[in-house]
């Protein structure tokens, strides 16, 4: 009698979870956790057409570049606007972590999507992802995955609330029994924040300042409530009226105002989510909570602002900024558990070999 042998490269093929985010993309790699987590950014030579740098260091150039090197963020509201760039960013990091003269050296992906993506949007990021040299892909909702990544019960019949606010979308989702009962997709999250600085501060103050030193204000004396700490930051950019540089100084207060009205859309965008859900569901969040996660979950006070607005406990995950890539890294380990979820609505295809 002769055994069945599998195929030899699959012992040294590897799994992967895969956030590919508006701001950055994260890569879990099985056995390993955690591997990659640089912004999604590339920075190309315009006269070669040729990449210069990938990740963090094409997010150093930003707004620094010459005429012939453009910084291009492939990603906009979590949907890929550029194919080509999202998928050199995919192999960039992918080669990276292995030995990459393997064609289909890596076996599997999971890749967390916004849950209002089309079935054209997600299979522009399956063929991202397979094109980067992995042999089968399977797509997941970033806030299924969120709350993997939490260790939420997902699969027990009781509310699980997740708020992952990213870079480009706020992911909205009551999850019970391995499923979303109720979800919304927002596109106003982190860079909707910052683009609301940036503006405010040219309409102000009547100063030009770049993306960066917008995100820098966010970060640095951002709130979503007024603060015991009065915070403030000296900003420098270009006078509107003169052209010449200039220096102000931006209160905690300043910022706040400036990101008001975008927070207030997520606070409707989450009541709307818990209006729609069952009376049964509703129920459990008094006793179970909001889980909040994503870069946006970091602004001081936002999670207070929830908790007050829905007369509910509010909890920010531990490393709330790796939760997606941790919860598809989750299900790449345990794709025969959570295959009920990975496939639908959009089956796996395989390369073969």
């Amino acid at each position: 009698m002769f055994m069945k042998f599998k195929n030899p490269l699959s012992l040294f093929r590897k799994n992967v979870g895969i956030d590919l985010g508006t701001a950055n993309s994260l890569v879990y790699l099985s056995g390993r956790g955690i591997v990659i987590n640089e912004p999604s950014a590339v920075a190309i030579n315009n006269k070669t057409n040729k990449v210069v740098a990938v990740g963090t260091e094409a997010k150093q150039m930003l707004g620094r570049t010459p005429l012939h090197i453009t910084v291009v963020r492939p990603l906009v509201g979590g949907v890929i606007s550029d194919f080509e760039m999202a998928q050199e960013i995919l192999k960039q990091f992918l080669k990276k972590l292995g030995n990459s003269s393997f064609v289909n050296y890596y076996q599997n992906a999971v890749i967390g999507v916004p849950a209002d993506l089309t079935e054209v949007e997600r299979k522009s990021v399956e063929d991202a992802v397979l094109g980067a040299g992995v042999s089968k892909a399977y797509v997941i909702e970033s806030a299924i995955a969120a709350a993997l990544g939490a260790r939420l019960p997902v699969n027990e019949p009781v509310a699980n609330m997740i708020i992952d606010i990213g870079g480009g979308t706020t992911e909205i989702a009551i999850i019970s029994m391995g499923g979303a009962v109720t979800v919304k997709s927002l596109k106003v999250a982190g860079d909707k924040l910052n683009d609301d600085i940036l503006k405010f501060v040219r309409e102000e103050f009547h100063l030009a300042i770049g993306e960066p030193t917008a995100e820098e204000l966010k970060i640095e004396i951002g709130s979503a409530i007024p603060i015991a700490d009065k915070l403030e930051m000296t900003i420098r950019g270009r006078d509107l009226t003169t052209g010449l540089p200039k220096e102000v100084v931006l209160k905690d207060a300043h910022v706040r105002a400036a990101i008001n009205k975008s927070l207030r859309l997520i606070i409707d965008a989450v009541k709307e989510v818990v209006e729609k859900a069952p009376p049964e569901l509703v129920g459990d969040l008094l006793k179970r909570g909001i889980y909040m996660c994503g870069g946006g979950s970091l602004l001081r006070g936002i999670d207070e602002l929830i908790a007050k607005e829905l007369s509910t406990t509010t909890t920010i995950v531990d490393d709330p900024l790796t939760c997606v890539a941790r919860g598809a890294g989750i299900a790449v380990e345990n794709l025969e558990k959570y295959d009920y979820i990975l496939n639908s609505p959009l089956k796996p295809r395989e390369i073969k070999l």
